[in-house]
């Protein structure tokens, strides 16, 4: 396993999954529920900026390695469900939001994988209608950890569920993008 700063990054996002999951479940009198909600956006944020910037420098400083494209996705997709699977507990999503985000994750990863094993991963490779998913989710990831219902005017629950619609329909338009794109392959 190659050791570089972007694949440090890269595990430091799955190291801090435990630390955000944890706020969550600390008594309410060790913490203020607000600091919590702040202090898990803060992770979540740091997370979302490490995976664009691990890429970043692993491509700039040529440091791109097999372990590093299989461990990039899964950080992503490990905090990004825990992420869901909280905000759901804490009544903040709907359940149907996360079930769709999830269940595309692991089709897609699924069928990454099929793919590879078949010499064409290149057909399934992200597309700009899944980084617009990702820009939506992310947004109302952090819009729905902080939960206030007044931040300067805004209803930041009321944007992050419009955002997390937004972004569940981006989720199945690219979902069917991918499997159209696979389908071409495999026929």
């Amino acid at each position: 396993m190659p050791w570089n700063i972007p694949i440090f990054l890269t595990w430091m996002r799955i190291l801090l999954i435990p630390v955000f999951t944890t706020l969550f479940y600390l008594p309410h009198n060790w913490i203020d529920p607000q600091v919590v909600n702040w202090a898990a956006a803060f992770i979540f944020a740091a997370a979302a900026v490490t995976d664009w910037f691990d890429g970043f420098l692993a491509r700039r400083w040529k440091q791109t390695s097999d372990f590093g494209a299989f461990l990039d996705p899964v950080a992503d997709k490990l905090m990004v469900a825990v992420a869901l699977i909280l905000l759901v507990k804490l009544d903040r999503t709907l359940a149907l939001f996360a079930m769709i985000i999830i269940g595309r994750e692991i089709t897609i990863s699924a069928l990454r994988e099929w793919m590879g094993q078949m010499g064409k991963r290149g057909s399934v490779a992200v597309a700009t209608i899944g980084k617009l998913k990702t820009t939506a989710q992310m947004a109302a990831i952090l819009c729905l950890l902080v939960g206030l219902d007044d931040f300067y005017g805004l209803n930041l629950l009321i944007i992050g569920n419009v955002l997390m619609f937004i972004a569940s329909i981006l989720t199945i338009w690219s979902m069917f993008y991918y499997l159209k794109m696979a389908w071409r392959e495999i026929r």
